[in-house]
């Protein structure tokens, strides 16, 4: 009954703010539902191509196994310009929906039970978002979208959670990615990406305390991906000069904050961790060969030994045109890799077995990159 008086209040909200042509309804797909356990579903955050305002929220809900796609603008009709351009990173704390939206210059923040809007917090040419009690901290490349050898150095902006402003800000490295917090320590991977070829090599430490940087840790160029394992270790992407110096991977210890160990014939697109196995995929370019390394490997991240470089067995990656995204439910193991296809037009996320075998996919928007999971279910 509540899920009735829910869509009827929504269906009037939207017949009251736009003409029943300007609203673009979300559509559904089934493709199997299962038991994740306390896992309801997940959100996947397509980013849209850059300048296009084509930033799309989907929906899986594992107790109906519908897959929907673009619910955030069918349930915001208000919301002119919808998620905005470019959504770049996405996280759920608490019962609030945090997505980073890149070229927009905005962080857009979400109810999780409902899908609608809460509030935009103003950050520009934000990156990644990552949280530490009652607060959200957001990188920031500070300047304009543009390759600058000048480009100023970027910060990480301090957001509490409760009254949705930017408290505090910290000057970091150069166009700063991905964070992770270890202790009383932000972690701050920079990237340098618009002073090409004079990339930054650096991870920031922050000391969250008095937040300002205390640290830094030379690693290797052009930083990206950042996840901390359960051993008070970091593990940071390197995307190298795609032509001669490789993407890597690197092991940063907490305890001294320098590196501890480097993964050289592992290169890095993107990773998740799911216990003790960090899941990494790597599709990348050089251009002295014209070529693409693509990899699908599991590291043990206690050991730091490779398990395998094939974690899809049953060879349906050969479907794929450009892996963009990977995500792993932490209950059913099951593996999600997204698509990009030609990144113009609708991608796809495909949803493995544990041991690597296809179970379903769908369409998504153009571009699907982030998957978060949900404890709530979305009404």
């Amino acid at each position: 009954m509540k899920k009735i008086l829910f869509l009827l209040s929504l269906l009037l909200v939207l017949a009251a703010c736009r003409e029943p042509e300007e609203i673009i309804p979300s559509t559904q797909t089934g493709v199997g539902g299962g038991d994740a356990g306390d896992i309801a579903g997940f959100f996947l955050l397509n980013e849209g191509n850059m300048g296009s305002n084509k930033c799309t929220l989907d929906f899986y809900d594992y107790a109906s196994g519908i897959y929907s796609k673009n619910i955030f603008a069918e349930r915001n009709p208000e919301i002119v310009q919808e998620l905005g351009d470019v959504g770049n990173d996405m996280a759920i704390y608490g019962s609030r929906l945090w997505v980073v939206v890149n070229c927009s210059n905005l962080v857009e923040v979400i109810d999780v039970r409902t899908g609608w809007h809460i509030d935009q917090i103003s950050i520009p040419n934000c990156r990644s978002i990552t949280f530490k009690d009652q607060y959200a901290y957001v990188s920031s490349y500070a300047g304009p979208v543009e390759i600058d050898p000048n480009a100023r150095l970027g910060y990480v902006a301090k957001i509490d959670t409760s009254s949705l402003e930017i408290i505090d800000t910290c000057t970091v490295g150069y166009q700063p990615e991905e964070m992770a917090v270890v202790g009383d320590n932000l972690y701050v991977a920079n990237s340098g990406g618009y002073r090409v070829p004079n990339y930054d090599n650096t991870v920031s430490v922050v000391d969250l305390h008095i937040f300002r940087e205390v640290q830094k840790i030379d690693v290797a160029p052009n930083l990206h991906r950042m996840e901390a394992d359960a051993y008070g270790n970091i593990w940071v992407s390197s995307r190298g000069d795609y032509y001669d110096i490789p993407s890597m991977t690197f092991v940063i210890s907490s305890e001294n904050n320098a590196v501890i160990d480097v993964l050289d014939l592992l290169a890095c697109t993107d990773m998740t961790l799911c216990g003790d196995s960090l899941y990494v995929y790597s599709n990348t370019w050089n251009y002295f060969s014209q070529t693409s390394d693509v990899n699908y490997a599991i590291v043990d991240v206690k050991t730091h030994q490779v398990v395998t470089r094939k974690f899809i067995t049953d060879g349906t990656e050969q479907q794929f045109q450009n892996p963009y995204g990977i995500a792993v439910n932490p209950n059913t193991r099951e593996i999600f890799v997204t698509d990009a296809r030609d990144y113009v037009t609708p991608g796809k996320v495909y949803c493995f077995s544990p041991e690597g075998r296809l179970k379903w996919s769908a369409n998504t928007g153009d571009i699907p990159s982030r998957i978060v999971f949900t404890h709530t279910p979305l009404l």
